[in-house]
């Protein structure tokens, strides 16, 4: 009677468990991949109010100024509230004249030329700083830190200064060295002089962002690589080019783009230190649909004007987001 006594209540322990057993999908494993389901949406939350403020703070305004591209807006239709369509004529206006593919030339080379520079010079200062002493590096660091703080309108007056036609210290310097004949010299007078002295300026303002990223990227090289190749005979160059380098070009690359993108967008440095000139030889696209559209009052036609410089914007942002995604296919 014992025997069966216990044969029943564990018979009876048996079917109380199975009974307890959830069916696939429900209990345990349900809630887990309910969890699962709400976290993998919550990435998606926490990015809703940073996606809400781009498209009010650029969206919308981009929406805008699409729309005012088409439309013939000067003074007569602002005083009488008038919506003037227009189709496309401020786009054939546009592209059929001769002005504006001449400063979308002299952008493309301005940008490329400040381009270089800035990495060239960037680089080599990035390099110097991995290489000095803690003193030494803290203070060139103070000093690119302190040009990269200056706001860009106060840098554009002390150039201003600097390089000012009868008063420059820039003039002073090259009289006493011996050049004469730049006593009084007209930095602004000219188109190669006055973009020379934009150039400095953006050349300027630029360097410490790279320089600094650089050296923080030789950072993260181990030194067992180096090392490595001091032991293989690697001399200075060589190491360069076989340990340093390829740590640096993900970095070199994505700042070089982002180089571009600034550059060719400047507007403050070049419309403040000469406004374009002189006659309207030193415009660039920004300066150039700012001028069109404000300094003219042809609104639509600086609108028209401005969305091209963005879609050739677009055009170099699929151009490099194309060469990542194939540098990454090629590593995978």
């Amino acid at each position: 009677m014992s025997v069966q006594t216990e044969r029943a209540d564990t018979a009876a322990a048996a079917g109380i468990r199975k009974s307890d057993a959830s069916p696939p999908g429900v209990g345990r494993d349900g809630e887990n991949r309910g969890k699962s389901r709400g976290g993998a949406a919550v990435p998606y939350l926490l990015l809703l109010p940073a996606l809400a403020a781009t498209a009010v703070l650029l969206g919308w305004p981009l929406v805008k100024n699409g729309m005012l591209s088409f439309q013939n807006l000067n003074p007569r239709q602002l005083i009488l509230h008038l919506t003037e369509w227009n189709g496309i004529d401020n786009y054939k206006e546009v592209l059929t004249g001769s002005d504006f593919w001449k400063v979308v030339g002299r952008s493309l080379v301005f940008t490329a030329v400040n381009v270089v520079l800035t990495m060239l010079l960037g680089t080599l200062i990035g390099l110097l700083l991995a290489r000095l002493g803690k003193r030494m590096r803290l203070t060139l660091m103070l000093g690119l830190v302190l040009a990269w703080a200056m706001p860009v309108v106060a840098a554009t007056t002390v150039y201003q200064w600097l390089f000012a036609q009868r008063f420059g210290v820039v003039n002073w310097v090259l009289d006493k060295l011996g050049w004469h004949s730049m006593a009084d010299y007209n930095w602004f007078g000219s188109q190669l002089s006055t973009f020379s002295v934009v150039t400095l300026l953006i050349v300027w303002g630029s360097i410490p962002f790279v320089a600094i990223n650089l050296y923080a990227a030789t950072t993260t090289i181990p030194k067992e690589l180096y090392e490595a190749a001091a032991l293989d005979g690697a001399g200075a160059w060589q190491s360069f080019t076989s340990v340093t380098f390829p740590f640096l070009r993900p970095f070199l690359w994505s700042t070089t783009f982002l180089e571009v993108i600034w550059i060719f967008k400047a507007f403050t440095q070049v419309f403040a230190m000469n406004a374009g000139g002189p006659d309207r030889l030193t415009e660039t696209l920004p300066v150039y649909a700012f001028v069109e559209g404000v300094g003219n009052q042809h609104f639509g036609m600086g609108a028209a004007i401005s969305f091209l410089t963005i879609l050739i914007l677009l055009a170099l942002t699929a151009y490099y987001l194309r060469t990542v995604l194939k540098q990454e296919e090629d590593e995978l």
